[in-house]
């Protein structure tokens, strides 16, 4: 072998090993190396992996068989070096996917925000040492706080995907309420909101269970051999209906009266490529026109903007709309909700 062959053989080996806590086993480098047609025996494996820590920061977990190896923790490396604009983005990145996944996944690229944030620091030339001041991201709408899920669920369970393999889980069943245990063949991986799930079939059935990464209590290597489905597409099964989400597969055109805030909204950031918004009419409303899903979370932005958005059609969207109206105000008077004005007149 030549030694250009040894030397990328050496850089993809150092690609796939995690930094600690998290740790790849021998086996499981020796079949990615395999995957990216290197060659080698599994004693070449070993050596290449003995050299490189001579001159990388490799730490070798040796407790248990097959060893597996990590860098350590706090390194950080500057190949390719990071410029300003890249640090910018990721600084960015992190304050927008905070709420979304959880600190167990965000851990695995937490180097890169760190080192982000220390370049930018070092910038007193060009002001952007007070980047914290200068640069934020916003969700649009309201974000909710992402629930804690134990350590090592994240890493196991994403493993366990990835590598086809079946896992031992003790769960936390929303609706018994109690702790469960299935044997669980991971399928996909969905992130909805700040709630992380597993699609996955458990136990001998066939049938695909969305299982909340925050409820698993325990995570373990299962002796069961995986039950692969290998027709499971995570996107059809969104499409078809799952989460809630769609109503129907097929796109529907809404019609509907906003007021000139809403429409201003919307003429910056089109709800559809299709997108249609008249002229004002005699009392200031502007119809809109355009394609769009026919699904649950169209239905949520839509209440999103109150008053200021009158559905028109579909029809069931507009009855939907004023049976949502009516409930709200109904609850509100069973309360003892009254009209601010009447009350000031009374």
């Amino acid at each position: 072998m030549s030694q250009h062959d040894t030397l990328m053989r050496h850089l993809a080996l150092l690609r796939m090993i995690p930094r600690h806590p998290h740790k790849r086993a021998t086996t499981t480098l020796h079949e990615k190396l395999t995957e990216e047609g290197f060659t080698l025996t599994p004693r070449s494996l070993q050596r290449d992996l003995e050299r490189l820590s001579t001159r990388f920061p490799l730490t070798c977990d040796s407790s248990e068989k097959p060893y597996r190896w990590s860098y350590v923790a706090n390194y950080a490396s500057d190949l390719p070096a990071m410029d300003t604009v890249e640090a910018l983005v990721l600084v960015m990145a992190e304050q927008g996917l905070s709420d979304k996944l959880p600190p167990s996944a965000l851990s695995h690229i937490g180097y890169r925000f760190e080192r982000a944030r220390q370049l930018l620091g070092s910038l007193h030339a060009n002001g952007l040492s007070h980047w914290s001041k200068r640069v934020s991201s916003i969700p649009e709408g309201k974000s909710l706080i992402a629930p804690d899920v134990k350590a090592g669920v994240w890493d196991a369970v994403s493993d366990a995907l990835l590598n086809q393999q079946a896992i031992e889980v003790d769960y936390l069943s929303r609706y018994k309420q109690e702790v469960q245990h299935f044997t669980v063949h991971p399928q996909g991986l969905v992130t909805r909101g700040p709630i992380s799930y597993v699609l996955a079939t458990i136990n001998q059935h066939d049938d695909i269970r969305q299982l909340a990464l925050h409820r698993f209590q325990t995570v373990q290597s299962s002796s069961e051999s995986y039950r692969s489905r290998p027709e499971f597409n995570v996107q059809d099964y969104i499409t078809e209906g799952s989460f809630g989400l769609p109503v129907t597969a097929d796109p529907v055109v809404l019609v509907a009266q906003l007021n000139s805030h809403v429409a201003w909204k919307l003429r910056e950031t089109p709800v559809s490529d299709d997108q249609t918004l008249s002229e004002p009419d005699a009392d200031g409303w502007i119809e809109l026109r355009a394609t769009v899903p026919n699904d649950q979370q169209t239905l949520w932005w839509i209440h999103g903007f109150g008053a200021g958005f009158h559905v028109v059609q579909p029809a069931e969207w507009r009855d939907h709309q004023a049976e949502q109206a009516e409930k709200i105000l109904s609850q509100a008077r069973k309360s003892g909700y009254r009209p601010q004005r009447q009350e000031v007149t009374q």
